[in-house]
Parts: structure tokens; C-alpha cells; sequence
């Protein structure tokens, strides 16, 4: 489907903007607003290289949470943030042992469990899903099974486990049916979604629909702009001039926040995994964010 073909589709005035608009949902008392996190997957260079300079920025453009990546090894950016004051209630983290159908490494994620609940964590996110564990609905299936198991486990600690989507979870597969489709059917109510807007476009779905479609299944949402020459559904690779900043791509970020509300998500995330500044990338996000 070419992109006019699909703002057609998904409707300019329900996810999409066809021109600059105040991001009215994000008012002065909005829960999203004055809690908004970040992602820090975004300034994984700016991290290797000085985590706790990097972290004083995320602070200083005015971001309230972070979400880290990599745990359990992320404890630089844990302490860093915890000395600037901003509150970490999720992380991404290595979910092998969970998705790989083969392992069965309980105590793995018993001992991830022990020091997400140490560090006072209340999500744990399931960042990607590798090649060979989609290679069929089946395999999807598989890892279905396994998340519930994990989520159950994660539950009784006092944590929610979720799944954070790509574009590739879109692409329909046998009958039509995607592998998002048979996460929606298996996944038990433990187990949730982290929604990333940004690829759920790609993958040529409306968020504001998705989101709306799985309501309080829904824990945390990503947010990040989309270029508009790019063309959707994209199941493939994408240029990395397609991420954009908050209000400098075609994504309505208004209408999906108004829909995290109505569906009570707990937290959302800017992100933005490719920039040739990250920094004044986030910066320019969260003036996005700001303008009334």
C-alpha cells in the first residue's frame, strides 16, 4: 500500500496530521505530561560514552522518568538517574530466556525478577522478538505460551511483564492472520503490550484504533514521529531519516495520548532510534510536547 493509499485507510484526522496542530491532550494537569519518560535506547551513544552528562541532559529538557534498556545491566543508568531525580518505573531488558522456546532458564529470570523488584521496578518490557522465533504463526504461538508463564511469575513479584511491537508483527502470514493478531488471542490478561506507535504505523495499522481495540491491555505506549515520504506497511528495513521528532512527522500524537487515557496506560515514553543529534532530538520532542 502506497502512503496516500494508506492515509486513506487509517483516516488524516484519526492518527495522522496533514498540518501543524497544538497537542491539546497534553494540557498542564495531563497525567502524561507532567510524568513523560524517555526511552533511553535513544541516547545509547551519549550513554557509552558519559552516562551520568547524558542522564543530566534527559533531565534538564525537562523529562520526568526514564525507561532504561539492557537490564539487568543497566545499573549506571539507574543510579545516574535516581541522582537527577527522575523516577524509573520500567525497563526494557534481556528476554531471552523467556522468548527462546528451548531455554527454560527459570532461574534467569527469577534472578531479573529479584533485582527489578530490588531497584523498585513495576514493568519489565520484552524489547524485540529475534528472527527465528517468528518464523511461523506457530512459533508465535510458542512464544505466547512462554510469555504467560513469565507473566504469571512476574505478577506474583509485583511486576508487569509486556511486549514491545516492531512493524514485523504486522505482516500478514497464513489465512492473513498476524503475529500480532495471535499475541492478541494467546496472551493471558498478565501479560500486557508496550505499543509503539511509530512502528505500529509502519506496520500499516491506525494506534489510535490498536489502542483503543485493547484498551486496558495496554501498559505503556512509545512515542516517536514518522517521516512522510516514507511508504507503509514497511515489514522490512526503513531509512533512518524515517524517525522523527514529536510534531516533525505525520503521526497525531494528540489523539493517541487522548487514547492512552481513555485506555488507563500507565506511562508513556518519547523515543527516537535514529538521529544524527539525539540530544537536541529529545530537546525538540518535548517542545513539541509543550506547546499549547
Amino acid at each position: 500500500m502506497k502512503r496516500r493509499q494508506f492515509l486513506g485507510a487509517v483516516g488524516a484526522g484519526a492518527t495522522l496530521v496533514s498540518a501543524p496542530r497544538l497537542l491539546l491532550a497534553l494540557d498542564k494537569d495531563n497525567a502524561y505530561r507532567q510524568n513523560i519518560g524517555i526511552q533511553l535506547y535513544t541516547l545509547r551513544n551519549e550513554i557509552n560514552e558519559d552516562v551520568r552528562a547524558t542522564v543530566k541532559a534527559v533531565a534538564d529538557a525537562g523529562y520526568k522518568q526514564v525507561e532504561p534498556y539492557g537490564f539487568p545491566n543497566a545499573a549506571p543508568m539507574i543510579e545516574a538517574a535516581r541522582d537527577f531525580g527522575l523516577a524509573i518505573n520500567s525497563s526494557h531488558f534481556n528476554s531471552d530466556s523467556i522468548v527462546n522456546n528451548d531455554a527454560g532458564d527459570d532461574e534467569y529470570f527469577e534472578t531479573v525478577l529479584e533485582k527489578a523488584s530490588d531497584v523498585g521496578l513495576k514493568h519489565l518490557v520484552i524489547p524485540y522478538l529475534p528472527d527465528q522465533f517468528r518464523t511461523s504463526l506457530d512459533d508465535y504461538k510458542r512464544v505466547c505460551q512462554n510469555c504467560n508463564q513469565a507473566a504469571e511469575k512476574a505478577k506474583s513479584a509485583g511486576i508487569q511483564l509486556s511486549y514491545h511491537n516492531h512493524a514485523f508483527e504486522f505482516e500478514p502470514r497464513e489465512g492473513g492472520m498476524s503475529g500480532y493478531d495471535v499475541m492478541i488471542d494467546e496472551f493471558s490478561p498478565d501479560m500486557k503490550f508496550e505499543v509503539d506507535v511509530f512502528w505500529v504505523v509502519v506496520g500499516g495499522k491506525n494506534p489510535v484504533e490498536l489502542i483503543g481495540k485493547l484498551g486496558n491491555r495496554v501498559s505503556q505506549l512509545h512515542l516517536k514521529d514518522l517521516d512522510a515520504s516514507v511508504e507503509v506497511p514497511n515489514y522490512g528495513g526503513i531509512p533512518k531519516e524515517a524517525f522523527k521528532e514529536i510534531g516533525n512527522g505525520v503521526i497525531n500524537i494528540e489523539a493517541i495520548i487522548e487514547a492512552a487515557g481513555k485506555a488507563g496506560v500507565a506511562h508513556c515514553h518519547v523515543e527516537q532510534d535514529q538521529s544524527p543529534n539525539p540530544l537536541a532530538s529529545i530537546k525538540q520532542s518535548m517542545k513539541s510536547l509543550k506547546q499549547m
